[in-house]
């Protein structure tokens, strides 16, 4: 049998819409939230909903200067002199302040960050890696009670790579006893880029038979791009995999025309509160 994992209390959780000032879901639930703040009150623990870039809001635009949802590293958070003049690297000092500090043990017991995206997603929930049980246990929750859709889980961190999101300044605590499962889960493997001329610019286009086709499946030789004469471009993996944010307009900049992903099952513990 595996061992239960212990976790402190849930105490304090923060619910951010407005990451990105044009995404208009979380934007909408934030400001009623504001507005009705008992609706998310409960007796175990107590709820903060905030504007995360409340300037890009107030424009209707991604973000200012850079986005947000990128500054929350040791690069930004510890280096006072990087990129003073950036508005979202302040707000990321703000947020850290109020919500944190990331990593320590004031910090906030855990944060729903809302989103949207231009891609055919549906509702999917987002989380760093396998290895966060707490937000793991709560999609396997999720996934059993909400029934309008199947809800995929989407673990977005490359190995090695450092969490950034604006979610990653909570810390991870308890309100209740959650037994082990077992939970299927896409894991981002590579971004891929559109094709490009020499000089930078976009040389194909997403092709119509990948287009809106996030989660499923996309098998070696399968068309992914398609060049302005109609030619495809083919996939040249050797396995099947999962693409996601297909056409994102938000990662144009990024130089992301999907995400691939591999499926796969994880075994999670059981997390029980700490007494």
């Amino acid at each position: 049998m595996a061992p239960i994992h212990y976790l402190p209390s849930l105490k304090h959780v923060a619910i951010c819409g407005g990451t990105h000032g044009n995404e208009m879901s979380g934007i909408f639930l934030v400001k009623h939230w504001l507005r009705n703040p008992t609706e998310l009150q409960r007796d175990t623990f107590h709820a903060t909903p905030f504007l995360g870039n409340p300037r890009a809001v107030d424009k209707c635009v991604r973000y200012i200067d850079r986005d947000l949802n990128r500054t929350f590293s040791a690069e930004f958070l510890n280096s006072k002199d990087s990129d003073i003049e950036s508005y979202e690297v302040q707000r990321t000092w703000e947020v850290n302040q109020i919500f944190g500090p990331k990593g320590s043990f004031q910090a906030y017991d855990f944060m729903f960050d809302l989103h949207n995206t231009t891609s055919n997603m549906g509702a999917c929930l987002i989380v760093d890696s396998e290895h966060s049980l707490l937000p793991m246990h709560m999609c396997n929750y999720i996934q059993k009670h909400y029934t309008k859709s199947s809800c995929p889980i989407f673990l977005y961190q490359l190995p090695g790579e450092e969490t950034y999101g604006i979610s990653s300044v909570a810390k991870a605590a308890l309100g209740m006893l959650f037994p082990a499962f077992k939970i299927e889960a896409h894991k981002v493997a590579q971004r891929i880029d559109y094709p490009r001329y020499s000089d930078g610019e976009i040389s194909a286009v997403v092709h119509p038979n990948l287009q809106d086709k996030d989660f499923l499946p996309l098998k070696p030789g399968d068309p992914i791009f398609q060049t302005v004469n109609g030619e495809p471009i083919l996939y040249e993996g050797n396995d099947i995999t999962y693409p996601a944010f297909i056409n994102e307009a938000a990662y144009y900049e990024k130089k992301v025309a999907f995400v691939l992903m591999e499926k796969h099952t994880f075994s999670l513990p059981a997390l029980q509160k700490k007494f």
